[in-house]
């Protein structure tokens, strides 16, 4: 390894006023947090270890298959020896300062190992590939073993990689060149301040680790974040509706009514103005309405699935049209919120009401049979564990989803943020979407429980007739109005050929858009940005087949809003004078964007 050089050597040493402030912080907080998790301990008692995500029968069950056909094992055996041995010769020729081809790189897209020590200096070389090799052979010999069911061998790949990744050289002080290199810089100063921020985490996690993302004081809702200007002109316990401003003079006659999910607060739709879809569709002459949901707690614990759809979706169509005068809207549902609208226009097809003329989904899965890497988290034994903790509460905590989305993405969205965080000893950057992130609601126990069980374990929503809302059975077949699908080719918690998929079942017209990166950036992708693309299949076909689909496919540049925007007005380009919410019928309750929204969760109940 490389001395230091002269200058950091020669630094001032840290400032001990500084470092005995921080060595009491560190102290008091260590003290207390262990205060109280021995009196956590005390009033839980001691309880035998379970398994509740049934990840321990999972790798009995892979290592008795496994071990059931030693000839395969021990190939795999002498294929990592034989890198290994490839690694050392590599590693020789570089030490003697000649150039060899690496043995292991990793992905492109790979953060981890951005650092320019990572391949300029040799040892580093070497065991971030004899990382990469390790990590490799693992995955291969677990990622396909023979007598494993389906549902076993997706969860051990998924707890395989997430093993993996914790293992990771980044992750440690002693192998991250970056890190070394700071805390030579700092004479340690940077691993005190990292533990600080590590016993912080805790302790605002109320005894649990909590990473922290991003510096949540630098975003105010109303002032940096959620600033499109509008009125709250209608609320239920469920709901508030909001309304906003227009900003040109003549507006579409035709609402349009934003059904996000509660999973996460509408805002993502609202970042910043230049990236704000709701503030686009203002611009294009829309007259947008959007539904903030509550962030529940024990007392609505018995609102059902019906309840979303009767106390909030179509309370806001009623809403809406005695603002407006108008009984049809464009809707739009994003993710969560779009298997809602789905749902609400199969219960108003069943009604024969038309009340949605058009609806557009955001990433929106309405057949579950391929869930993608959440379908890890379901089955009976999980969902019968989390039912019960959500029925002793009244609701799923916010972060407990929040964590699991995480874990989707661990080395971007935990990793990263461990480094920066706990072993460079750095604050978090503030970072608007972020902020959006961490800012995670809580679910109805017994709305949760039907949504999993219904919709993810047994796909109902696929079947014709197979849920009833409020007593009446729906078939998304019936659904005859024009829709428009939106999905990403890197979306990891609606995988677009799942959408697609879902997106077949409907009766009338259906566009199906593919868009570029993934559930959250190919969405929130404004036309000015340029970036991504997105996919058509001119011909209008739905063949059985995403795969078949994609072949048929003409790729354009930009951003698909625009292309959204030529589809919805394509149906009716009417105007009408600019809509200003203090002038509707509806009184005006509070500005937007709401008191809901403003309810955060930064401690577990």
């Amino acid at each position: 390894m490389a001395p230091p050089k002269t200058e950091d050597v020669e630094r001032e040493l840290p400032d001990p006023n500084e470092i005995a402030h921080t060595y009491a912080e560190v102290a008091q907080r260590a003290s207390t947090l262990i205060s109280e998790h021995v009196q956590r301990q005390m009033k839980k008692g001691v309880s035998a270890p379970a398994d509740e995500l049934g990840i321990a029968q999972a790798f009995m069950d892979m290592m008795a298959k496994l071990l059931a056909n030693p000839y395969k094992l021990a190939q795999a055996q002498m294929n990592l020896v034989w890198d290994y041995f490839s690694l050392w010769q590599h590693s020789m020729l570089r030490f003697a300062g000649m150039q060899a081809p690496p043995v292991a790189a990793p992905a492109k897209d790979d953060k981890r190992f951005r650092d320019d020590q990572w391949q300029e200096h040799f040892m580093f070389d070497f065991i971030k590939q004899s990382y990469l090799i390790t990590a490799r052979h693992i995955h291969d010999t677990v990622c396909c073993v023979e007598g494993l069911d389906e549902q076993t061998q997706k969860k051990v790949n998924f707890y395989t990689r997430q093993y993996v990744d914790a293992l990771s050289p980044s992750n440690f002080a002693l192998t991250n060149p970056e890190v070394f290199r700071e805390t030579v810089k700092s004479h340690g100063g940077n691993l005190l301040k990292g533990l600080n921020n590590l016993l912080r985490d805790v302790e605002e996690g109320g005894g649990n680790l909590r990473v922290k993302m991003t510096d949540t004081t630098a975003f105010e809702l109303g002032k940096n974040v959620a600033t499109t200007p509008g009125k709250v002109v209608f609320q239920t316990e469920m709901m508030q509706l909001i309304q906003y401003t227009p900003s040109t003079d003549k507006v579409l006659k035709r609402p349009m009514l934003i059904v996000p999910p509660w999973i996460n607060k509408f805002y993502i739709l609202d970042l910043r103005e230049k990236n704000s879809y709701i503030k686009w569709c203002v611009d294009q002459g829309h007259t947008v309405f959007v539904i903030s949901w509550v962030n529940p707690d024990e007392k609505l614990a018995e609102k059902s699935f019906d309840a979303y759809v009767i106390d909030g979706v179509l309370a806001a169509l009623d809403a809406i049209e005695e603002q407006t005068g108008e009984k049809e809207v464009n809707a739009a549902g994003y993710c969560l919120g779009g298997t809602l609208l789905a749902t609400t226009c199969a219960y108003l097809a069943a009604k024969r009401r038309k009340r949605i003329a058009s609806a557009t989904f955001f990433t929106t899965m309405t057949d579950f049979s391929e869930p993608g890497e959440l379908g890890v988290f379901i089955d009976e034994g999980q969902v019968s564990s989390l039912e019960k903790k959500m029925f002793e509460r009244g609701y799923l905590e916010g972060s407990e989803m929040a964590g699991t989305f995480n874990m989707l993405r661990a080395n971007d969205l935990i990793w990263s943020f461990v480094v920066n965080n706990y072993l460079l000893g750095k604050d978090p950057f503030p970072f608007d979407l972020l902020y959006w992130n961490s800012d995670s609601t809580r679910m109805p126990a017994k709305m949760h429980s039907f949504y999993l069980r219904n919709m993810y374990m047994e796909n109902r929503l696929a079947q014709p007739g197979g849920i009833e809302i409020d007593g009446t059975a729906i078939d998304l077949g019936k659904i005859k109005i024009p829709c428009y699908f939106i999905s990403t080719i890197e979306d990891h918690i609606a995988p677009w050929k799942s959408t697609y998929t879902g997106a077949r079942n409907f009766g009338g017209d259906t566009r199906f858009v593919l868009g570029g990166s993934g559930h959250i950036a190919g969405i929130v992708n404004p036309p000015v940005a340029n970036k991504y693309g997105f996919w058509i299949n001119e011909s209008g076909d739905m063949p059985e087949t995403a795969d078949e689909w994609l072949k048929g496919t003409t790729q354009h540049e930009g951003s698909w809003w625009t292309d959204w925007q030529a589809w919805v007005t394509g149906h009716n380009k009417t105007m009408v004078a600019a809509r200003d919410p203090e002038q509707g019928k509806l009184e005006v309750i509070e500005e937007g964007p709401g008191s809901y929204v403003k309810s955060r969760i930064d401690t577990p109940a």
